[in-house]
This record gives C-alpha cells, sequence and structure tokens, in this order.
C-alpha cells in the first residue's frame, strides 16, 4: 500500500525509538520522509534504512530553538519541498519529586516536550492552511491524559501537548488540516530503559521487578511496541481519516479508557 505516495512527512526526534519507527512506517506507505534531530550518526543510519538519499534526508535541529526550527524546516523544503505532514515526536523525559524539581529541570521538560511543538507546528501550519491540506500528529504520552507520580514537569508539559493540539485543530477544523496526538503508554524505547535503570538505581529493585512495576500499569500486561504507535500515526495521515482532528489517542492497552 502507499496512500502517501507523493507527499512528503517530516519526523523530528526521528532517528530512533518511536520516531524511527514512524519514519519507517511512513516511507512504506510511499512518502519521502525528512528526519530530524540532534544526533547526526544516528540520523544518517535512519536516511539509509528509509531508502537513501532519493527517499529520506536528515537535518539537525534543535526543537527548543526558534532559529535552529526556522532554519531546519527551510532546508528540510528546499530538498523536498512543502510538508505535507508532521510528526511531533522529539522528546525527553527526566523524573524528580515535585518537591525536588528544580527551575531547570522544569524548563528543560517544557522546552523539549511543548516548546518544541509548538514551534515546529507553527513553522508548518501556515503553509498548510493555505493549500487547504496537511497532517499534524503530536506524539505526546498517557501522561498528558493522566497524572503520574515523580515526574511533574514531563506530565505538565504533555497535558499541554494534548492543549495545544485541541487548540490547533480548531482553529483549522475548515481548512483541510488536521491535527491529533497519539498518547502511548510505556513503550519499548530508550527512554523507557532509562527509566527501568533510573528505578533501580533508587530502589534498589531489580531490573525485572521494575520492569514487571512498569508492564503492571498496561491492563495487557506488556510494553507498547514502537511500531504499533507508528500504525497509529500512519491512520491519522491517511485520506480515510479527514473526519478525525483535535483526538488525543491512548495507545496504552486499556490503562486510560
Amino acid at each position: 500500500m502507499t496512500q502517501l505516495a507523493g507527499q512528503h512527512a517530516l519526523v523530528t526526534g526521528g532517528g530512533r525509538g518511536i520516531g524511527a519507527a514512524i519514519a519507517r512506517a511512513l516511507a512504506r506507505e510511499g512518502a519521502t520522509v525528512s528526519v530530524l534531530g540532534r544526533d547526526a550518526a544516528r540520523l544518517a543510519t535512519q536516511v539509509e534504512a528509509l531508502g537513501g538519499a532519493a527517499r529520506a534526508q536528515a537535518v539537525g535541529v534543535d526543537v527548543t530553538d526558534e532559529a535552529s526550527v526556522r532554519s531546519a524546516f527551510a532546508a528540510v523544503r528546499e530538498r523536498f519541498g512543502r510538508i505535507d505532514i508532521l510528526v511531533n515526536n522529539a522528546g525527553q523525559a527526566e523524573s524528580a519529586p515535585l518537591a525536588r524539581t528544580d527551575l531547570a529541570l522544569w524548563q528543560r521538560m517544557l522546552a523539549v516536550n511543548l516548546t518544541g511543538v509548538f514551534l515546529c507546528t507553527r513553522e508548518a501550519l501556515g503553509e498548510m492552511v493555505k493549500r487547504g491540506s496537511g497532517r499534524i500528529v503530536n506524539v505526546a504520552s498517557t501522561a498528558g491524559l493522566v497524572g503520574y507520580a515523580y515526574v511533574p514537569a514531563y506530565c505538565a508539559a504533555k497535558h499541554g501537548v494534548i492543549g495545544l493540539t485541541r487548540s490547533a485543530a480548531l482553529e483549522t477544523a475548515k481548512s483541510g488540516v488536521t491535527v491529533n496526538a497519539v498518547c502511548p503508554g510505556y513503550t519499548e524505547t530508550d527512554l523507557v530503559h532509562d527509566a527501568i535503570r533510573n528505578i533501580v538505581t533508587k530502589t534498589g529493585k531489580t531490573e525485572a521487578e521494575a520492569r514487571a512495576a512498569l508492564v503492571a500499569r498496561n491492563p495487557q500486561g506488556r510494553m507498547i511496541q514502537p511500531d504499533e504507535v507508528a500504525a497509529a500515526v500512519v491512520w491519522l495521515c491517511l485520506p480515510a481519516s479527514a473526519s478525525v482532528t483535535g483526538q488525543a489517542l491512548a495507545l496504552a492497552g486499556g490503562e486510560v479508557m
């Protein structure tokens, strides 16, 4: 199936984990793909996996920096033209109890997880609205739908992403542009592996016990896989999903109803 043939998709944080899975899934549907991030080596490897320079490109970006975002989007358009699909996936998680969350940690979490989504969305939205078509998908989290202890800054940022998604969707509802979010639960990525190591270090639990504690949140008793998130993102980008906008789709095995 190549329902996205002729379309150009941009994926932030596209070098690994969920972002890499999304980039691969979009490419399989026929899209040309620009992967953006900070790790040049990872991005270069991803371009090769997506079919080489004819099908994909890598562009460095710091999504928290306005000038960097503008420069990256200009470079992306110069090579592959207009942006039909934007997937805001770049993100980061750090944990600390609220009482020990300093301002620097708070600002880091808001900057990469929320301000980055705002800057990239603003950069793509104008051209999409002007031509009357486009898809924006924000990778949020179940932390954007419910609260979790010990990650207050991350939760606040991801709740902000859901609010931004809904606001943008209402503004663009009659324009042919859709704006949605996907909200994965604990997913088999480097971020979760880091969380497991953090639990082991701080609690003395074994790695198996730490993993079991995270998996227990999912009624299906398992981790979400990156390819499952990617499949949901692709579906939101297909022509048949044109009526779906302003939604926050939970991918969490029933954890969030």
